[in-house]
């Protein structure tokens, strides 16, 4: 049997299958994985997870934090065989995660009722594109028609263009998040009451759920957010400037706050004009007054704008990317950011475990494992008691 690092965290004694693919489903396990839960991910043999494979060209790392955590097996969950294997996995879990098309776990009779059968008070979590109920449950869904249907897209970009993507599937982690929320939420009435049930956690809904006020924005004053770039629309001064060697980040649209910059700029007599003394009129006057701290940033470098704003009290940042944020001395104190080499990856380095917790900090115990079915001898054989020959049939038949 494995030797593996002792879990910990907040759940530690709990057990998660996962079964799903891509982001939305195990991005929730990975939540999961790093609060300390046993989780073992199933992945269809001979193939995987196509995050194996996803990543800059050579370089899948992606897989290296997505999998971190989680022992990996494999089975053919088309065949009758690898579905029974999955059955005596969950007889033993707590939890069981899936991300397929509703649908596709009760064509292979792994449905919840059926689940609950064999664990009562087993928690099923489901992550789909729109949900498992509705007349587009059975559509394919990615994150980025999730972020439009639920309001995100439409509002990324400059005003003068197409809307963009916002850089990262926010969807699909939006939704495992909720997921993990819903199940965590789950596992509290479980210990109440011995009964599990089933969350139903959407792409699109998730999104939904973070769109702040547009919706009675709209219902109330037929209202419509538009895209507004890097600004926050009416809410001045909150923009990216230029500085003589980059861009810099100031957030100072608090009355009290943009007085302090004001006065930090030598320009103490903004505060009281009319034009820019009060919230709103600084929103109905944004352009002029983003030229005015435009033309004051620029002749400035990144780190004096930077420290000048830090000794006024101002909200200000530089936009940092990754090699800023390998350098930074808060991330290093913080730890934010962990050394996690692998065998591939000597150097490997990812972000931490989040959130911190006081009592039961959860942690990386290994990234993700490049070999397919890595922990079939550990679950299979070890816990399971199948031999190795009975292991060795079910692999050359693609069972595992």
């Amino acid at each position: 049997m494995t030797d593996f690092p002792v879990r910990k965290g907040p759940l530690t004694d709990i057990r998660l299958i996962e079964m799903g693919q891509l982001i939305a489903g195990p991005f929730c396990g990975q939540l999961m994985a790093d609060m300390g839960a046993d989780v073992i991910k199933v992945e269809p043999p001979n193939q995987g997870d196509p995050m194996r494979v996803w990543g800059r060209g050579d370089y899948p790392l992606w897989w290296s934090v997505c999998a971190r955590n989680k022992r990996c097996v494999t089975a053919n969950l088309r065949e009758t065989e690898g579905q029974e294997l999955v059955r005596r996995l969950i007889e033993t879990a707590d939890m069981v995660l899936e991300n397929f098309r509703p649908g596709t776990m009760e064509r292979w009779g792994l449905g919840y009722e059926e689940l609950a059968k064999i664990n009562p008070g087993i928690i099923m979590i489901r992550v789909s594109g729109y949900g498992q109920t509705g007349p587009y449950a059975e559509r394919a869904g990615y994150a980025s028609i999730g972020e439009a249907m639920g309001g995100m897209r439409y509002l990324c970009g400059e005003p003068d263009r197409q809307p963009s993507r916002a850089g990262l599937s926010i969807g699909d982690t939006l939704a495992a998040t909720f997921a993990c929320n819903g199940a965590l939420a789950a596992l509290h009435h479980r210990d109440r009451t011995g009964e599990g049930q089933v969350i139903d956690a959407s792409i699109y809904e998730s999104v939904l759920s973070v769109m702040e006020a547009t919706i009675p924005e709209y219902v109330v004053s037929n209202y419509i957010r538009e895209r507004s770039g890097a600004t926050l629309p009416n809410v001045a001064p909150s923009n990216i400037y230029d500085c003589s060697d980059g861009i810099f980040l100031i957030a100072a649209n608090q009355d009290t706050v943009f007085k302090r910059l004001c006065e930090t700029m030598g320009q103490p007599e903004l505060a009281t004009d009319e034009r820019f003394s009060k919230h709103t009129a600084r929103g109905a006057n944004m352009k002029v007054l983003d030229d005015i701290i435009n033309a004051w940033t620029k002749n400035k470098t990144v780190a004096e704008v930077d420290e000048l704003m830090q000794k006024a009290g101002v909200p200000a940042g530089k936009i940092f990317r990754a090699p800023e944020m390998l350098e930074d001395p808060h991330y290093q104190a913080r730890k934010a950011i962990v050394d996690m080499p692998s065998d591939e990856w000597p150097n490997l380095k990812m972000q931490n475990v989040f959130p911190k917790m006081s009592k039961t900090q959860g942690e990386i115990r290994w990234p993700g494992n490049t070999t397919l079915g890595a922990h079939n001898q550990e679950v299979y054989g070890g816990e399971f008691g199948i031999s190795d020959d009975e292991l060795a049939r079910m692999k050359q038949n693609a069972i595992i």
